[in-house]
């Protein structure tokens, strides 16, 4: 059995916020488990060309849109889940951040970053 508190858990500055990884792939679960904060007023330009991606909003609003502009409005109780490798921009509402509980599968590793540049989409 595994069990972890918060205040224990590695947290990495993945680019526009902070991810607490609950979950890593040594874990040996099959899946990451991470409790994530996206920065107020952020627009994070990603695409996870590895993994597959269920978010689940707790906290804060904001909105994801997907590559073509299509956009689908995130607060409390919402779930996007990343199931095509989508390219996809993640915004965080300028006056709140928003927290998300997120799952990556396969697993990640535990120090991966984005890198955001103008001209493409970050990944890991």
């Amino acid at each position: 059995m595994i069990i972890r508190r918060l205040k224990e858990v590695k947290s990495v500055e993945w680019g526009n916020g902070q991810s607490r990884r609950f979950l890593l792939a040594a874990d040996g679960m099959g899946y990451t488990l991470t409790d994530t904060i996206v920065k107020a007023g952020t627009k994070s330009r990603i695409q996870y060309r590895q993994h597959l991606e269920a978010c689940y909003c707790i906290e804060g609003t904001g909105a994801v849109a997907e590559a073509d502009g299509t956009m689908h409005p995130i607060e409390p109780g919402t779930l996007y889940a990343l199931d095509r490798h989508d390219m996809h921009f993640l915004i965080a509402d300028p006056h709140n951040d928003v927290r998300l509980v997120c799952v990556f599968s396969p697993p990640l590793q535990g120090d991966e970053r984005h890198i955001f540049r103008a001209d493409e989409f970050s990944q890991y």
